[in-house]
């Protein structure tokens, strides 16, 4: 089992939204915050200058791309300080419907900008250490894309795709995005610690063993001991190393994992709680109730409704 795999679809991540881009300077828009989303920007022609929750701020250069993992608020603009109206502002004043090209700023088209903008979701609830672990945003520049040929060539293709009227476009471009998010994670590692911690967890011999055994039999009877008689370490190494590289124990991930299998099989429909509650691997539907009000603050039958 690939235990990322099993992460990003019990999540339930989907590329939900993309447009390009036509600014001239001088130009500034505000993107608001978005709940359980991944943003990303591609920069085509131009410079970017892109604040994150009012704090960290960079420049990107044709080929750089952004991407801000946990839906924070940003600015991008032309330039440091220029006015930026929300981006419902922007999208009313344009009139755009989200078909063809968002136009925004004056008319000096010689220094216009092309991006190519979009988000990708999570499931509401969706929660994971690999999400806790991800920055507010990553970089991934032009010169990183060159030593980094299967990024390039995704990157590549989403553009050739945005510019192109061919059936599909929309389709394709979504299942694209989908990988280069996993392929951005990979290589942005070395700009967040946990980031590089999480990572370096599901590719370790005897942690990645524990969290395939998690994975592929969440509704098994596991505990520290027998986890770490499994991948060969002694109850307190296993222990360690796995709160180490993953920032929570062994026995917590595998109650968080089992209230994320949960709620896919809520949304899914096709099972009853009492027997989400036995594949998650709960004693009793009492004690799922208990679990699952205590995480998400209602009861599984009333989230099945309210979704």
């Amino acid at each position: 089992m690939d235990v990322l795999d099993d992460i990003l679809a019990t999540l339930n991540l989907r590329g939900a939204l993309y447009f390009r881009t036509q600014f001239n300077g001088p130009w500034g828009v505000t993107v608001p915050e978005l709940g359980q989303a991944a943003r990303f920007h591609l920069v085509v022609k131009g410079n970017v200058h892109v604040t994150v929750a009012g704090e960290a701020s960079a420049w990107l250069e044709p080929g750089d791309l952004v991407l801000i993992p946990r839906g924070r608020s940003h600015v991008l603009a032309d330039a440091p300080g220029r006015s930026a109206p929300p981006l419902e502002t922007v999208l009313n004043a344009a009139g755009y419907d989200g078909e063809g090209v968002l136009a925004l700023g004056g008319s000096d088209e010689a220094a216009s900008t092309q991006m190519i903008c979009g988000h990708l979701t999570f499931r509401a609830g969706a929660d994971h250490p690999l999400l806790r672990a991800l920055p507010d945003h990553l970089v991934i520049t032009n010169a990183l894309r060159a030593r980094e040929p299967w990024l390039d060539e995704m990157l590549r293709l989403i553009a050739r795709r945005m510019f192109s009227d061919a059936p599909g476009s929309a389709a394709a471009v979504t299942r694209l995005s989908e990988i280069v998010l996993i392929e951005v994670l990979r290589v942005g590692v070395a700009q967040s610690g946990p980031l590089k911690g999480v990572l370096a967890a599901f590719a370790d011999p005897q942690i990645g063993r524990a969290l395939t055994l998690m994975h592929q039999r969440p509704e098994e009877v596991w505990t520290v001991e027998r986890l770490a008689a499994e991948v060969g370490m002694s109850r307190s190494r296993f222990a360690e190393r796995f709160a180490e590289t993953l920032g929570t124990g062994p026995m917590a991930y595998l109650s968080d994992w089992r209230l994320q299998k949960a709620l896919a099989m809520l949304e899914d429909g096709r099972r009853s709680v009492q027997q989400i509650a036995q594949d998650s691997g709960y004693r009793s539907p009492a004690a799922f109730s208990r679990a699952f009000g205590a995480k998400f603050g209602v009861a599984p039958s009333e989230w099945r409704r309210s979704g």
